[in-house]
């Protein structure tokens, strides 16, 4: 279409173009359309007209409002731009005439006030904050502007007169104003509305970031959050500072499900307005209409964005793309959503191009009915209608769906008389017993109690009510999952736990599926209610929408890496996320475990390779930010012991570790000294997230009273001239984890050699069984039953032979050194005829089911591993034979 053609067709389809253009036919040069209107050009024609006052600012920055308009216009309607370009144009437009006006009302100010400044004397900057759809670079093309004016610090000008930053920045915000507002012979720039800023209409018009944070800490309420969620700083140096203040308003360190209600509020409000005053037919807010789409992109991202930091972004076409590249939106509802928006923002600028106005009403008239759908590019208007139904329908069903979960309860459920002190007792009772509970009555206490308890009471009242409305399907999710009064004690007693962190409480409430899934895992496994109870943030992985799958070590790392480094100077921060991840991975790796997915051996596996990782970064994080370090990479390596080393950790394991460092400078022994301080402090100390690990030292040269960190020739030295026999034991399910890869190389080849020492089988011998025989009583077992790890012919029994294969024959036989595992050492003993086959093979299988018996045990909250003797009477037969068979029946 050519240029003419497109102008021509403006001022058909528009009221205000044909006025425009008839006012003044030069407004705009058609030779302009062939491309989009940019900033540059607008800050050009500005600086062309060089406006020295007031007055002719005001009158440029109309001028260019109008040909902006017409330019924006004439390519939309002539399909030559999309909606990216017309939003984007506006956009600029806006931020191009803020700027502007702030440097020039800033100049025209300094001879009588001065330039206003911190008291320090630094100067102090006017930050313009752009909100909702200009902060999220999404302007249409008849918007009001959302602004706040927020100043860094308190001072006073440097001026003939003084005034103090607050009233300087008071007088530059409402000439702003008066500059982008007033309407004048040449019309506006913008109307700007500044409701948004601290305590609306009554606060100040100016607000330092002091006031801000204040406001927010002690005023903010969850709409503000919403508000501030696309405030983008258009002018002013002090961006950073003020994001530190709003972004913590905004996403909240730990996920916030009560967002969800608060917005379902919010948006009910708007909803009744809606209906109120008539506007069923409001594409922006009504059913299905523009609001819809962004409050469905920004409820995700105000509950997880503290979480996640890509779902931190500004633009609702950006937003949605951000959730589903995440998986918290399928790719056929972002795709419908997608085009619904593309559809609903066009029309909105249609209808606005007709008279300028800021209107979302559908026409009455049939003339200008017949004008938008001829400008939506419709042949009639029925056939327009029908298309803003079909996506307002869509719209609506993905909005409805998204605020279901905390639905209403039926008022003839019998199970609401649980927390009704008039509902009938027996009423209760029967639909209990029906349910499957086998103590009714007993069910009914426990809740009464909790609910009388000061734990109970100390709640806020909105708690209470949560609580109130979780009970009734606590009940109904436990009757699914036998032993159904037991899984209902579990999960009330991690309501009791969870019960002051609401945002939980609403997790449960808005995804009913996560309560049932809560309820299965804790049916399954004491242990992992406790776990949940310890960490309630995992509650959030039982709605990941990502398939639970084994994890990905090197990805997952990579991630952690990133995480980690962008925390870099918040040692406070970094120390959460390494608990956050390793928390988060252990629970995932729990639901894997409890669904059958993993053998106790894979399962094993991936603890130690997660061990791994966090030590890995943990080394990294605690050396950047060791002071006096004297090199970039330290020469010290992590070694793994024990169940870390033979990569046998269970879900509770404590890390054996020792440190090494392999360092010809001097101060080396102090620096790495204080390494292996802080790298234990990171492991152990207990924060608001919890702890890593527990660790234990004392498998180092000489113990407890040895040094903390060896240096690789000290620790060669004493391997070879004076470590007992135990400690060679030990090193037998050592490895290097962590650190200077080429020490840990050293390591393994020092290691290998220590193993592979001549030794005197006879005196060997005496000694496993006099360490075997401490052991024993060290852990003594009175009762009965069947200790699976340190009676005779338990877990122990098989990992002793296993050493004393080991350090009797490695000197022949290398492939003895290699770190494999008790049952794959066990058949290459075998396979070298160090034992008799038969017995190997049938010690193997039952020290495998020893592990998994010890695993069950432990995953059900047992203390300690026991269990009646013919239970595992054939593993304990066959543990017996090999140690008869190796150790000479002896104990």
């Amino acid at each position: 279409m050519f240029a003419e053609e497109m102008l021509e067709r403006c001022a058909r389809l528009s009221g205000w173009a044909r006025r425009t253009l008839a006012r003044d036919p030069n407004l705009l040069d058609p030779a302009t359309l062939a491309a989009p209107y940019s900033s540059v050009r607008m800050q050009e024609e500005i600086a062309a007209a060089a406006p020295g006052d007031e007055a002719t600012l005001a009158r440029v920055l109309r001028e260019l409002r109008q040909r902006v308009m017409l330019h924006v216009m004439a390519r939309d309607l002539a399909g030559a731009s999309d909606l990216e370009e017309v939003t984007a144009t506006f956009t600029s437009l806006a931020q191009c005439c803020i700027v502007e006006g702030v440097q020039r009302l800033e100049s025209w100010m300094a001879p009588r006030w001065g330039i206003p400044r911190s008291a320090c004397g630094e100067r102090q900057q006017l930050m313009v904050v752009g909100m909702g759809k200009l902060g999220g670079g999404e302007l249409n093309v008849s918007s009001d502007v959302d602004l706040v004016f927020v100043y860094p610090e308190e001072g006073e000008t440097d001026g003939p007169l003084v005034l103090s930053c607050h009233e300087y920045f008071e007088r530059l915000g409402r000439r702003l104003i008066a500059l982008l507002h007033e309407s004048t012979g040449d019309g506006f720039v913008f109307r700007v509305d500044m409701r948004l800023r601290p305590y609306g209409d009554s606060g100040p018009l100016a607000a330092s970031l002091d006031m801000l944070e204040s406001y927010f800490a002690t005023q903010g309420r969850a709409w503000e959050r919403y508000a501030w969620l696309k405030a983008r700083p258009l002018t002013g140096d002090a961006h950073e500072a003020l994001m530190k203040v709003v972004t913590p308003f905004v996403f909240r360190r730990y996920l916030d499900f009560g967002t969800i209600q608060s917005l379902r509020e919010l948006h009910a409000q708007i909803r009744a307005e809606v209906s109120r005053r008539d506007l069923a037919d409001n594409i922006k807010l009504g059913r299905g209409g523009i609001r819809e789409v962004e409050f469905s992109a920004q409820v995700v991202q105000l509950v997880r964005g503290g979480k996640e930091a890509n779902l931190r972004v500004r633009p609702t076409l950006a937003a949605l793309s951000a959730l589903t590249g995440r998986g918290w939106l399928d790719p056929k509802s972002h795709e419908a959503l997608r085009a619904a928006y593309r559809f609903l923002r066009r029309l909105e600028h249609c209808l606005q191009y007709q008279e300028d106005q800021q209107t979302h009403s559908l026409p009455l008239t049939n003339a200008d009915q017949l004008l938008l759908a001829e400008a939506m590019g419709f042949a009639q208007w029925p056939a327009l209608l029908d298309t803003l139904s079909a996506h307002r329908r869509s719209v609506e069903r993905h909005f409805d769906s998204l605020f279901a979960g905390d639905s209403t309860t039926r008022d003839d459920d019998p199970l609401e008389g649980l927390c009704s002190a008039q509902a009938g007792a027996e009423r209760v009772e029967s639909a209990l017993a029906s349910l499957g509970f086998e103590q009714p009555r007993a069910l009914v206490d426990r809740v009464n109690q909790f609910r009388a308890s000061a734990r109970f009471r100390r709640m806020a009242a909105s708690g209470q009510g949560r609580v109130d409305r979780l009970l009734p399907r606590m009940v109904r999710a436990a009757a699914t999952y036998p032993p159904r009064d037991n899984t209902f004690d579990r999960l009330l007693a991690l309501v009791e736990s969870i019960g002051r962190r609401e945002s939980y409480l609403a997790l449960l409430l808005e995804y009913p599926a996560a309560m049932s899934s809560v309820a299965r895992l804790v049916s399954l496994s004491a242990w992992a209610c406790e776990y949940l109870t310890r960490h309630p943030v995992l509650l959030d992985e039982l709605i990941d929408p990502r398939e639970l799958a084994e994890p990905d070590w090197p990805a997952l790392e990579a991630a952690l890496r990133h995480e980690l480094s962008v925390a870099a100077d918040a040692t406070e921060r970094q120390m959460d996320l390494l608990r956050e991840f390793q928390h988060a991975q252990t629970f995932r790796l729990l639901m894997l475990d409890l669904s059958g997915r993993l053998t106790l051996e894979r399962l094993s596996d991936h603890l130690s390779d997660l061990a791994d990782v966090v030590l890995r970064q943990v080394l990294r994080c605690t050396w950047s930010q060791l002071r006096g370090r004297h090199r970039d990479l330290p020469r010290f390596a992590i070694i793994g012991y024990g169940k870390l080393g033979g990569k046998e950790l269970g879900y509770a394991s404590d890390l054996d570790i020792i440190f090494l460092h392999d360092d010809p400078a001097a101060d080396a022994p102090e620096i790495y000294a204080r390494l292996a301080q802080r790298i234990n402090a990171w492991l152990t100390s207990h924060t608001a997230t919890g702890t890593l690990y527990v660790t234990d030292l004392r498998l180092r040269p000489d113990g407890a009273s040895g040094l903390l960190v060896s240096a690789l020739e000290a620790f060669a030295s004493y391997e070879r001239t004076q470590a007992w026999v135990w400690e060679h034991q030990a090193l037998t399910r050592a490895r290097f984890v962590a650190g200077d890869a080429e020490l840990g190389m050293a390591f393994e080849k020092l290691r290998s050699d220590i193993l592979r020492l001549p030794r005197d089988s006879q005196e060997l011998q005496e000694q496993v069984l006099a360490m075997r025989d401490r052991m024993r009583q060290a852990n003594p077992n009175d009762s009965e039953l069947f200790d699976l790890k340190h009676d005779p012919g338990g877990i122990i029994d098989v990992e002793f032979v296993v050493q004393y294969l080991v350090l009797a024959h490695a000197h022949t036989h290398e492939a003895l050194t290699r770190n494999t595992g008790n049952i794959a050492l066990l058949e290459l003993a075998a396979s070298l005829r160090l034992v008799d086959a038969a017995t190997a093979v049938r010690a193997a299988a039952g020290y495998r089911d020893l592990r998994r018996a010890q695993h069950a045990l432990r995953l059900r909250g047992k203390a300690q591993a026991r269990v009646p003797p013919e239970e595992l009477d054939k593993q304990r037969e066959a543990a017996l034979a090999l140690w008869n068979a190796v150790m000479g029946n002896r104990r």
